[in-house]
């Protein structure tokens, strides 16, 4: 098949037929590396730049210790003033989930402190947790909370493994999206890694401030989703909320 440049470009636009063609179904994973090689008749270097093309136009996506997959459809992710993860996943007819990566004490920085409206130094909670579709790696999410009020709820996430739920069982029977900011940023290592995604390829970035009933923060929230999986819908947030936002949707 020849050598170069033009081996691993055609083994790329060959596989991209393939996707295209149903051949490789939309979440399933490709053959194995030498399987692949054997096919197009080339060393496994000149394989690994055709797959990290692919890659890199957002085809497949490479999981290290899995092998590579084709990408599935993005998801349409609702950001409104009651912004519900689960429901968001459930009702684009995936299964949603959530691991728990930690949960431990901190004080707020002036960030935080600000968001929270607390005095910097103030004693947090701080829960961090990985969000998935179908068990694959969607979002990692940065939950910061005010701990006098919020002690134990550390303890309800490990076993209910839902934020929600968590404040449910705190007192919060519901609660509201005061406001979100949405950034864009390339991930760091351990964040890739954690998403299975390539380090060049960015996260979508949202950090949100919710209320309860009565206005009070009880959440600064950061999350990281991975961009080429996650599509994120601004959805119009009702009129009392949006005289109260401090930062636009």
């Amino acid at each position: 098949m020849g050598t170069g440049r033009t081996t691993w470009s055609r083994i790329a636009e060959t596989l991209m037929e393939d996707i295209r063609a149903g051949t490789y179904p939309r979440g399933e994973r490709l053959p194995a590396e030498a399987a692949l090689a054997r096919r197009f008749a080339v060393n496994r270097h000149t394989l690994r730049r055709a797959m990290a093309a692919l890659a890199e136009r957002g085809a497949v996506r490479i999981e290290q210790g899995r092998g590579t997959f084709v990408q599935e459809e993005t998801i349409d992710y609702p950001i409104g003033n009651r912004t519900r993860f689960s429901q968001n996943i459930a009702g684009a007819n995936r299964l949603p989930g959530h691991r728990l990566l930690r949960a431990e004490q901190a004080v707020a920085d002036r960030v935080i402190a600000r968001h929270l409206n607390l005095r910097v130094g103030a004693p947090i909670i701080v829960i961090e947790a990985m969000s998935e579709a179908d068990d694959r790696p969607l979002a990692l999410g940065l939950h910061y909370l005010p701990a006098k009020r919020f002690a134990g709820i550390d303890a309800h996430y490990r076993e209910c493994r839902s934020l929600t739920e968590s404040l449910r069982r705190m007192g919060v029977a519901d609660y509201r999206r005061l406001s979100t900011r949405v950034t864009a940023r390339m991930p760091t290592r351990e964040e890739a890694a954690l998403l299975k995604q390539p380090v060049g390829r960015p996260l979508l970035q949202t950090e949100n401030v919710d209320v309860d009933a009565d206005g009070r923060a009880i959440e600064y929230g950061v999350t990281r989703f991975s961009s080429d999986r996650v599509q994120l819908v601004v959805e119009p947030f009702r009129e009392e909320a949006a005289r109260e936002q401090v930062a636009p949707e």
